[in-house]
């Protein structure tokens, strides 16, 4: 059933398991729930009674708005509004994230994961207090920072007696993205008996009862679409069901009977809806200010709410989403600049800047330099609240506001740039082409070569990007020494990662890299010694590795963990190993370094597993999934497959050796290749079954992998040993 209805119909089941939660949460246990289904079930009308269930809970409420899915922290931020006098009581390092993200407050971009252990911080202290009910609505609109905030903390709420419930329209089926995992209510449409109730209570006469049938059928009994389609049509109109052949999807249906509704109000009225449309804060007062300099007044309302497709209180309120974006999407485009237009001049340029720039944009016409550099010091202050997506939105609707050429191809390739740092990588070549249209100088080409590349390669780690990031080093070694460093190591790792796949991918990696300067910076240190590696043999690159990995004093060195953990490896510095993936671990969770803690985890798992502390292996392992759905990564595959080989478990431990030999066959990925064939060597060891795993691990060491071909010499020398096959020992012991 929808909001406004006295009672729910047929929503005993689902009003029961929601009861259930409560109890859970008031007893001091918290819970979280993905309500999902199509628009128009019902999920909006269940958040609406749990919130009156808990009435003397602290309940705080948010939903997505498609319009401002662009601002980073958004949705987040007005849920967290009511809890912030709690604020005081977090530690420092979360307080100050928070106030950075919320804007309250100046400082260094946090990271994602840190803002998630802060909010996870606020809800608990203010359940301490009271029991918290967290209702977040419409989530499949949700700013993405928001999103994964969310639920990262809906997947460590334990014992806070705090409740998030998240209502999202989806399709049926399994939930997908960030929800994955989470428990979750499917809402369906109303059972038949019930879902003829409320029809009959909106018909407007006696109608057949095969009619009747079929449109229970049509609606396949969505509370929603059973009291809206029906509205305006007379007993003869109805005579046959709502749509017949190719009357499209149900949502599409109910748009459309919202947007007849909309078209047959006042002109003002329909003015008044697509300001309040494309206004998805809900500040009152901005919305008269803005609907003032229309010349609107507050009468034009009354239409819109006795058609019943608002409700007016401290703010307007759609009746449903879907009115929403049926007065947005049908608006004509003059009208809807005309609404960005007042909204624009109605925002305070001091207390919300980026909703003005934003607002201004949409308003824009063609090219306008001020609204241009308005968006691009948006971006800035995104920036500076961690909100890399946001900011990319910002840098590149500015790209395409701005007039002069060379201005134009700069915020391109910027924005090109805060695409991939977000983790966007595909919103990267059409960014860069349209820079390179402008005239850029070699600094600027040579960087737009590199964001190209490195875009691939987020994307393909195999033999494909070594030559596009070789190209793009080669570009920048007289430009930016530093920055030709950076992506040569960038380089190195593809190459490894192709491997015996490479056709050669290191060496050519390692010939471009050796003449350039070492360097001091740390990617530099490391570069050096992985091409001594590479050219002159693993002995004569040992004493480099050595002093690169003393040269890891600096936390923010850990940045450049999979050198560092891959030099302590080759070493045989098992020490080391250990006391690089804990200081890295430990100084992710601490700062919320999301980037590190996502590979840092999966090597952490593999240096405790590789030192027989397998408990404490997977308990590590066990936190990557969370750590990887915040980051929209995922590491962990090599040390899942290792750690089931070395228990023994044979039919899981062959089922990701198989995965991981098809996956590396398929990308190119010959690192992938090897590491089962490792994998595969220590489970038959462990099982017993020698000449299988000497088989295995004579198949790993036909190519030197860096560190992999010393952990499967390693396992050939046991197998060999043991099997009577003194020769190939000798092979493998002789490395």
């Amino acid at each position: 059933m929808e909001r406004g209805m006295r009672q729910l119909v047929g929503r005993a089941r689902e009003s029961g398991v929601l009861d259930g939660l409560l109890r859970e949460v008031r007893d001091g246990r918290s819970r979280v729930l993905v309500v999902r289904g199509e628009a128009g079930v019902g999920k909006s009308a269940l958040l609406d009674r749990l919130a009156g269930q808990a009435a003397r809970l602290q309940v705080v409420r948010a939903a997505g708005v498609e319009a401002e899915s662009e601002f980073a922290y958004s949705a987040l931020q007005r849920l967290c509004a009511p809890l912030l006098p709690h604020l005081d009581r977090l530690p420092e390092v979360q307080r100050d994230a928070l106030g950075v993200a919320f804007g309250l407050s100046a400082g260094k971009p946090p990271e994602m994961l840190l803002v998630g252990i802060a909010v996870l911080g606020l809800f608990a202290e203010a359940a301490a207090v009271s029991p918290l009910v967290c209702l977040v609505d419409d989530a499949q609109w949700l700013d993405l920072m928001s999103l994964r905030i969310l639920a990262f903390v809906g997947r460590r709420l334990d014992a806070e007696s705090v409740a998030l419930v998240f209502a999202e329209r989806a399709a049926d089926g399994a939930a997908q993205g960030e929800f994955a995992g989470l428990p979750e209510l499917a809402l369906r449409g109303l059972a038949d008996a019930d879902a003829r109730a409320l029809l009959d209570s909106v018909l407007p006469g006696p109608v057949d009862a095969r009619v009747r049938d079929r449109i229970v059928a049509e609606t396949g009994g969505n509370p929603l679409a059973l009291l809206e389609l029906p509205r305006g049509l007379s007993p003869a109109e109805l005579a046959f069901g709502f749509g017949g052949p190719g009357a499209g999807p149900l949502a599409t249906r109910l748009e459309d009977g919202f947007r007849r509704r909309v078209d047959a109000l006042p002109p003002d009225t329909r003015a008044l809806l697509l300001v309040a449309a494309v206004e998805p804060v809900g500040d009152g007062p901005l919305l008269w200010h803005a609907l003032r300099l229309l010349g609107i007044g507050l009468e034009a309302a009354a239409p819109a709410e006795a058609a019943d497709l608002i409700t007016l209180g401290a703010t307007m309120r759609f009746r449903h989403p879907l009115v929403r974006s049926a007065v947005w999407r049908g608006a004509d485009a003059a009208d809807l600049r005309a609404a960005h237009r007042a909204l624009a001049e109605a925002t305070d340029p001091e207390q919300a800047p980026d909703r003005r720039a934003w607002h201004q944009a949409h308003a824009a016409v063609g090219p306008d330099e001020e609204v241009a550099a308005a968006l691009e010091r948006s971006a800035g202050r995104a920036l500076a609240r961690g909100g890399r997506a946001a900011a990319a939105c910002f840098l590149e609707r500015a790209a395409a506001l701005t007039p002069a050429p060379g201005e134009r191809a700069r915020r391109a390739l910027a924005a090109a740039g805060a695409h991939l740092a977000a983790g966007a990588a595909t919103r990267v070549p059409d960014l860069v082409s349209a820079a390179e249209l402008g005239p850029l100088d070699r600094l600027e080409r040579a960087n737009a070569h590199r964001l190209r590349a490195k875009a691939s390669a987020m994307t393909d780690q195999g033999l494909g990007v070594v030559q596009p990031l070789l190209d793009a080093a080669d570009r920048l070694r007289e430009l930016d020494p530093a920055a030709a460093r950076e992506t040569y190591l960038a380089a190195f790792g593809a190459a490894i990662w192709a491997g015996r796949h490479g056709d050669g991918g290191l060496r050519r990696v390692a010939d471009a890299a050796r003449d350039l300067p070492p360097g001091e910076e740390t990617a530099g240190v490391f570069l050096h010694a992985l091409v001594t590696w590479a050219t002159d043999g693993p002995a004569a690159a040992f004493p480099l590795l050595a002093r690169a990995l003393r040269a890891l004093t600096a936390d923010g060195d850990l940045a450049v963990l999979w050198p560092a953990a891959n030099a302590a490896v080759e070493l045989g510095d098992l020490a080391a190993w250990l006391d690089i993936t804990g200081r890295a671990v430990g100084f992710a969770r601490t700062t919320g370094t999301l980037s590190i803690l996502s590979t840092a985890l999966p090597y952490r798992a593999a240096s405790l597993g590789y030192a027989g502390r397998f408990p404490e292996a997977w308990d590590v392992l066990a936190e990557a999934p969370a750590v990887e759905e915040a980051a929209g990564l995922a590491t962990r595959t090599v040390s899942t497959a290792l750690l089931t080989a070395y228990r023994g478990r044979e039919r899981p431990a062959l089922d990701l050796i198989e995965a991981m030999e098809r996956d590396g066959e398929r990308r190119g990925l010959g690192r992938l290749t090897a590491m089962a064939a490792c994998a595969r060597a220590v489970l038959h060891n462990g099982l017993g079954t020698y000449p299988q795993a000497a088989e295995a691990a004579l198949r790993g060491v036909q190519y030197r992998d860096l560190v992999v071909h010393n952990w499967t010499c390693l396992e050939l020398v046991e197998a060999a040993t043991r099997a009577g096959d003194r020769a190939a020992a000798e092979l493998a012991a002789s490395g």
